[in-house]
């Protein structure tokens, strides 16, 4: 009997210590992987220059490397430190679940580039300056991208990662900054629609980079000229923070998919960005126990909105009631 309950308790901490293996592992193939392609893009270029190869530089590239990984290694695996097992287990699993499906999302999306080099490569001339130098450029690019996609993974991982500072926050203001910040954004003219004044529960960092990202997938996916207005409103149900243009609107049988992760939409790869920003957008507005609208703009074009719950701290501004009015006139009279 007292063998039997003593291996029922060593049981979750096997499984705990099995799941905090394949979370580390997860790590570093994450990490791993990034340098991994970073490389291969940065040979293919020097390959396709006729460039001569800098071997310092590869040694302190795969110095750095492996200095990451160790680090990250260390630093995870006392972060998922089984003395917590009993509180974290189900966090830990639902996390591992989340990561991986991520992991899945970005090796599908790293293949891209990837191809796209190797194929230019294959079919590129070695003795032709102007194709080799069109393949260099090419290369470039791609790796910019991908640079920019690491990036991103990085930002929708702490977004999940529930980093936020909750405090109180000025609609006004935000209002006011995020027109201020957009207003350098070329080729659109922006205007406020409405500013609402009132103070609601929430991380203004967040919400601010939400809304600013909005504001830039509006300028990607609408022609050059077009008017695009921001606003804020609070209402009973909650505060709205909004990004309206007059483009080519988003069908009402895709709206479901534009918060996904990489997806861009049909026929919209070739607009810049790493099909991460509305995700990024639609995981702060649910961290803030909100969520994101897709509307029609009056006239044509797609209104995106960020609504957020009041929450218990939040003040609306003061109503005005007909009895106050009444007396206010009696006053003066």
């Amino acid at each position: 009997m007292n063998r039997s309950v003593g291996a029922a308790r060593v049981h979750p901490g096997r499984s705990h210590a099995a799941r905090r293996g394949r979370t580390l592992a997860l790590l570093l193939t994450t990490v791993g992987a990034g340098f991994a392609c970073t490389a291969l893009i940065v040979l293919t270029t020097l390959v396709a220059t006729r460039a001569e190869v800098s071997w310092p530089a590869v040694c302190v590239f795969t110095g750095g490397m492996i200095a990451t990984l160790a680090i990250t290694a260390v630093v995870a695996w006392t972060l998922l430190d089984d003395t917590h097992a009993p509180a974290v287990a189900d966090s830990a699993e639902a996390s591992f679940d989340s990561h991986r499906r991520l992991l899945d999302d970005v090796r599908h999306e790293l293949k891209t580039p990837i191809t796209i080099v190797r194929g230019h490569l294959e079919l590129m001339d070695p003795n032709d300056p102007a194709d080799a130098a069109a393949i260099r450029e090419l290369g470039i690019a791609e790796l910019d991208r991908m640079t920019r996609l690491i990036g991103d993974i990085d930002l929708l991982a702490a977004v999940e990662a529930d980093s936020f500072s909750m405090g109180e926050v000025d609609l006004a203001e935000l209002t006011s900054r995020v027109s201020e910040l957009v207003g350098v954004i070329p080729a659109h003219s922006w205007s406020v629609e409405q500013s609402a004044d009132a103070l609601i529960r929430g991380d203004r960092d967040r919400l601010l980079q939400a809304w600013l990202q909005l504001a830039d997938n509006a300028a990607k996916y609408t022609p050059e000229g077009s008017p695009i207005e921001i606003g804020s409103a609070v209402h009973p149900s909650g505060a709205q923070l909004w990004v309206r243009d007059h483009g080519p609107g988003i069908p009402p049988a895709m709206r479901h998919r534009v918060f996904r992760r990489f997806d861009r939409g049909v026929g919209k790869r070739s607009v810049g960005g790493s099909g991460l920003g509305l995700a990024i957008v639609d995981a702060i507005a649910k961290a803030h126990g909100g969520r994101c609208l897709v509307t029609d703009t009056p006239g044509g074009g797609a209104t995106l909105t960020v609504e957020i719950p009041l929450g218990t701290r939040a003040t609306l501004p003061t109503p005005v009631r007909a009895g106050d009015v009444v007396l206010q006139r009696e006053a003066s009279g």
